[in-house]
């Protein structure tokens, strides 16, 4: 017994020290859950050259969201916090609130799409751009007035997501109050295209569509996404579609991003992340704390996307421990 009991101590000294010599840069880092501090949602997230970036919601009441922050970082992990990049002194129509930031680069430029003001018929509001020579701004007015001021198809001109097609063409999905459309920009982002048809507006709605659109191409397809349920409740979540053409038709898929009672509430408003050069994918989103009330205490997060053997996207599982560090390779 006595050399068993020997033998077990000296090959767990063995494993204490292997795991003690494991050289510290082989070790996993994890950038955490929340990955921003503070109070941030509907995080919109894109490759800059050599650094990712967050552009969120300040989130907090509607007529103090007057200002946004964004984010860079080399590797997910270590974030550099870039105050105040547009307000509304910089937007003069926008009188409130201005919130769900989209954004794209062009040429040596970069767009900031926003909402702002609480649109209703005959109101000044709704969509509009922002331009600067760098992502972390200051961004100015392009337009002096909203890009979409009215309430088409019944839907809020609210969370645009600018989208160019593999054919080089720039589209916006947006909408609230449960309904989408989809507009053709011309190319310097100052206005609105017709399609073949002549038409302006194309309605894609679909099924239990809320709000924060988005949408990607993965082989050929274009996967469509949007937010269901309330902003303020546990039912808010992530629901998808596939089609073979960016008008849809988009049928629902399922749900791929919701609470989890044992990590958080609300988990939705999104967008998604693929590691340039990589096959691989990251959703990021915000989520309520379980012990927050305030709708406004919101939290931006990241975790792993994956897909199954026919194209679907797996459920999410929402994690305390977030993503690996994951520098940008050059």
């Amino acid at each position: 017994m006595r050399n068993v009991i020997s033998g077990f101590s000296a090959f767990y000294c063995f494993l204490v020290f292997i795991s003690c010599s494991t050289p510290e840069s082989e070790k996993a880092v994890y950038a955490g859950n929340p990955v921003l501090e503070g109070w941030y949602a509907d995080p919109e997230v894109i490759v800059y050259e050599d650094k990712y970036w967050i552009y969120p919601t300040y989130s907090d009441d509607f007529d103090r969201q007057v200002f946004m922050d964004a984010f860079s970082s080399p590797d997910l992990v270590n974030w550099t916090k870039h105050e105040r990049i547009i307000d509304t002194a910089a937007v003069k129509w926008a009188r409130r609130a201005m919130w769900a930031p989209g954004v794209i680069s062009k040429g040596d430029q970069y767009y900031l799409f926003f909402a702002a003001n609480d649109v209703h018929e005959g109101e000044v509001g709704g969509v509009g751009v922002g331009v600067a020579n760098q992502p972390e701004g200051p961004f100015r007015d392009l337009l002096g007035k909203p890009l979409i001021n009215d309430i088409v198809n019944e839907a809020q001109p609210i969370d645009q997501y600018i989208f160019k097609d593999t054919d080089g063409i720039y589209y916006m999905y947006y909408g609230g109050w449960g309904r989408c459309n989809v507009v053709r920009l011309k190319d310097d982002f100052t206005g609105l295209l017709p399609f073949e048809d002549g038409e302006l507006y194309k309605e894609v709605t679909p099924e239990g569509y809320v709000e924060g659109p988005f949408m990607f191409v993965r082989n050929g397809k274009y996967y469509f996404m949007w937010s269901e349920g309330g902003w303020t409740g546990p039912d808010y979540r992530v629901a998808y579609a596939i089609s073979d053409s960016p008008f849809g038709p988009f049928e629902k898929k399922g749900v791929i991003l919701e609470q989890d009672e044992k990590i958080g509430r609300g988990a939705g408003h999104h967008s998604v992340l693929k590691i340039p050069g990589e096959e691989e994918y990251y959703i990021v989103y915000h989520r309520r704390p379980l012990d927050e009330t305030d709708p406004n205490h919101r939290v931006t997060c990241i975790d792993k996307m994956e897909f199954g053997p026919n194209g679907e996207i797996l459920p999410v599982i929402l994690t305390f421990e977030g993503v690996e560090k994951k520098p940008i390779k050059p």
